[in-house]
């Protein structure tokens, strides 16, 4: 009888998470950014919907795999694992254990941005005292805080990020435009005619390999090497 309520309980358990993953992938993990920049690197190619947004979903989607995997690795052997051998019966010490990596994960990249404003006015707005940000640690921080202020943190990133690409190429529609009216082509769309200067410069480069790369490299590992930051 044990055995099956056990079992049951796993399925329900197994159940919950699989129902949750997707939301957890877009909101806790890198996804957001990496969606985000190769959205408006479309955007600023000027390719419209080429790639079509289901190639762009899936290597952002494959790219937060590569990224989160030592922290999915960790949330797996420190929580879920326990639990499914039997060691931690308790399910919201399990979910604790497992969340602690990812929470990790999502603090260390507000440390490495810098962007503390969000999670400040979220603690503010929700009756904590923020006016002295040494006091505070992160423990005071619960998920519902944390995830809202790791999202903005990363949009705000993923905007700077794709402000950086849009430069170039922006670069390369003003000298066209300037070209075209100095020629009298006005009916020409500028447009239309630096496209293929804008894929010859984005594949001389390698492109994709250069900002895949780039945001890869841009995210920290738990653990690594900081200066001093509030949540400590």
């Amino acid at each position: 009888m044990d055995g099956g309520l056990s079992g049951a309980l796993n399925i329900l358990l197994l159940l919950t998470v699989l129902s949750l993953a997707p939301g957890l992938l877009i909101m806790c993990t890198c996804f957001v950014r990496m969606v985000v920049v190769l959205s408006l690197l479309r955007q600023a190619l000027g390719t419209q919907s080429l790639p079509p947004t289901q190639v762009i979903t899936g290597l952002a989607l494959f790219l937060t795999f590569v990224v989160m995997a030592p922290t999915f690795g960790r949330m797996y052997d420190e929580g879920v694992r326990p639990y499914l051998d039997g060691t931690q019966t308790d399910q919201l010490v399990a979910w604790n254990d497992a969340k602690e990596p990812l929470r990790e994960f999502m603090f260390a990249q507000l440390e490495a941005t810098g962007n503390w404003s969000s999670l400040y006015a979220i603690l503010e707005y929700r009756g904590v005292d923020v006016s002295d940000p040494s006091r505070l640690s992160r423990a005071d921080v619960d998920m519902l805080t944390l995830v809202p202020a790791y999202m903005l943190s990363e949009l705000r990133t993923a905007f700077l990020i794709g402000f950086r690409i849009y430069l170039p190429f922006l670069v390369i529609d003003m000298v066209i435009s300037s070209l075209l009216i100095s020629m009298g082509m006005l009916m020409l769309p500028p447009v239309l005619v630096s496209m293929p200067f804008k894929l010859l410069l984005f594949v001389l480069v390698d492109g994709w390999q250069l900002v895949t790369t780039s945001l890869m490299t841009g995210f920290v590992q738990p653990g690594a090497p900081a200066g001093a930051t509030p949540f400590g």
